[in-house]
């Protein structure tokens, strides 16, 4: 796990790569690696690659990056950040087909593995990933990220000079990005909560889509490919009976995310996701790993207290268990860290810079998390709920028409009775983009005037579409549950946990490993899952050889409560209530900064 960048001045005009932008890119990335840096350039000056190392895998100096493989045909060098888990197959497999290597690391594996299949690599690799890699030979800049964007990759282009980074605040950093604000990433944030892919808060900066790559050459000519999109798999009819495979998938992608050359840790709820993976984990490696639950003061004694629990299945497990409370104190302490390491605005990831900033106290630079298994076996209420408004409400005649009108007249004042969403039912209920956006959604897009620029709002709302986009995203997909599953994984997981995980635990320089976020584990289980007889969270729950505690399985499910809407009330007697509130806050703290 790591930072990175890269510059690539391809125009003719361009001036030459300069060092200190790239140097205060690079720096800006710190804590995603504080154990290393480097840094490399081309002779013509036209490119240059940074690295910022947290050493997990080959920690000598050899695993050092920028990494260069020299050949009498070829030069490659490479920046990267993240993991490859088959890397060890994948290097067998080349040494077979007489590759030789000079270290131990995954990134080497990277620079055989493109020197052999060119951008066809990303099809064999099992892991999270952000990379560059500059062909001296051809002159062309590649860029890739991982199939669900585990891992973040940020670009601009200003028509001369290219630049990459894995962080948006570390791109700003270098001084030379036009900060003119992207209207669609604006209401994309009020709209869900976070910014969605591939905007960002500023029309400069645009992130690389999860599942895509990018090749540039050095008049600026480029493609950019999608290589995987889970809707593929989601919209392909059943081809036969479930099978009976899903301990085997399960933990063998338990035992692959272990791969390290230091200690692996657990996060810890009371929720069978974490609960589960804790359980697969200790079939992998045995009794003594290292498990993190993280309590707060204030449900201490309730029903919403988590702790028991994840104690109960520690013990049973024989983990080597750490509970951290905290309170508003806490919350009040790491309060402007907060803000400044929040790369993106988002109204959520509090709870995981806290458990991240536990594991790092205890010594662990990587932690296992159950993130994913909620969208991928159909743990969420809306995968009943977002169905049911469908079909009921799409059975009214012209429903739409008559829903638009119902919300013009009603908006104004049904906030003082309830929800603002509910003006919105019979206008978006109908449909799945619309009911998701209900379910889903912050502010409704009837609501945006009111707490942001007018013009911006419009604006935004224009370019990003967000009923159309949910729609059409999940047009082709037959099953309702199917479609939901494809609407959490693109939207919540993508722009929401996945990337509060990579900023609030690079926060601590901890690495968040996701084994149930995995390419092979959905490809394997998609014919089935959501599908009757396939696999669910209960029978996830069952893949353990020691089973988990009655008292687990019987839970009823809660999700992750965290008080910081109560928090943040205190905090600023904001007009605003809950995550609304935190939005603001959020909010104006990056465009501030």
């Amino acid at each position: 796990m790591c930072g990175i960048a890269a510059l690539f001045a391809y125009h003719s005009d361009a001036e030459r790569v300069d060092r200190d932008e790239l140097q205060r890119i690079n720096d800006q990335m710190h804590r995603r690696g504080p154990d290393g840096a480097g840094f490399w350039y081309s002779d013509d000056g036209r490119v240059g690659l940074a690295h910022r190392r947290l050493a997990i895998i080959d920690l000598t100096e050899t695993g050092h990056q920028p990494m260069s493989l020299v050949t009498q045909k070829r030069r490659y060098h490479i920046t990267y950040n993240g993991e490859i888990y088959n890397y060890r197959a994948l290097l067998k497999q080349l040494e077979e087909q007489g590759y030789r290597f000079v270290t131990q690391s995954d990134t080497e594996v990277l620079l055989r593995l493109y020197e052999r299949d060119g951008s066809d690599m990303v099809q064999h690799l099992r892991g999270m990933f952000a990379l560059v890699i500059w062909d001296s030979r051809e002159r062309t800049l590649f860029l890739a990220r991982d199939p669900f964007g585990i891992k973040p990759l940020y670009y601009a282009d200003d028509g001369r000079t290219l630049r990459m980074a894995s962080q948006v605040k570390a791109l700003l950093a270098g001084e030379k990005i036009d900060k003119a604000p992207e209207p669609a990433g604006h209401v994309g944030f009020f709209v869900t909560g976070s910014v969605p892919e591939p905007y960002t808060l500023y029309r400069a900066i645009k992130a690389l889509p999860a599942g895509h790559w990018m090749r540039v050459g050095q008049n600026g000519d480029r493609r950019i490919e999608r290589y995987f999109d889970p809707k593929r798999g989601l919209a392909k009819p059943p081809d036969g009976a479930p099978q009976e495979i899903l301990r085997d998938v399960l933990l063998d992608s338990v035992q692959d995310h272990f791969t390290a050359d230091v200690p692996v840790g657990v996060f810890l709820s009371a929720g069978l996701d974490s609960t589960s993976i804790a359980g697969l984990a200790a079939e992998c490696k045995g009794q003594g790993i290292q498990s993190i639950t993280m309590g707060f003061d204030e449900f201490k004694g309730q029903p919403l207290d988590e702790v028991p629990l994840a104690e109960e299945v520690a013990q049973l497990y024989q983990t080597d268990h750490q509970t951290q409370r905290i309170g508003r104190k806490d919350f009040d302490a790491a309060f402007d860290d907060i803000l400044n390491v929040m790369d993106q605005p988002s109204i959520d990831g509090v709870n995981t810079y806290f458990v991240a900033r536990a594991a790092a106290q205890q010594g662990l630079k990587v932690a296992l998390s159950g993130l994913g298994g909620d969208e991928l076996f159909g743990g969420y209420d809306t995968f009943a709920q977002v169905p049911k408004m469908v079909t009921a409400l799409s059975r009214i005649p012209a429903v739409g028409v008559l829903g638009s009108a119902f919300r013009v007249l009603t908006a104004p004042w049904i906030s003082r009775l309830m929800s603002p969403k509910a003006a919105g039912v019979f206008e978006f209920g109908h449909r799945y983009g619309g009911a998701y956006l209900l379910r889903r959604g912050l502010y409704m897009p009837w609501e945006l005037n009111r707490i942001m620029d007018s013009d911006m709002a419009r604006a935004g709302l224009r370019d990003l579409e967000p009923v159309l986009r949910l729609d059409q995203l999940v047009d082709g997909i037959a099953e309702p549950e199917r479609k939901v599953a494809l609407l959490e994984i693109t939207q919540y997981m993508r722009n929401q946990l996945l990337r509060d995980s990579d900023w609030a635990g690079m926060a601590h320089s901890l690495e968040i490993r996701v084994p149930l976020v995995d390419r092979f584990v959905f490809e394997k289980l998609v014919p089935t899952v959501l599908r009757s007889g396939g696999p669910n969270k209960k029978k996830m729950a069952l893949t353990p050889k020691t089973p988990l505690p009655a008292s687990v399985m019987n839970r009823p499910k809660t999700g992750f409560a965290i008080p910081v809407d109560r928090w943040m009330e205190e905090r600023s007697g904001t007009k605003e209530r809950g995550f609304r509130g935190w939005a603001q806050t959020v909010y104006k703290s990056a465009v501030a900064g």
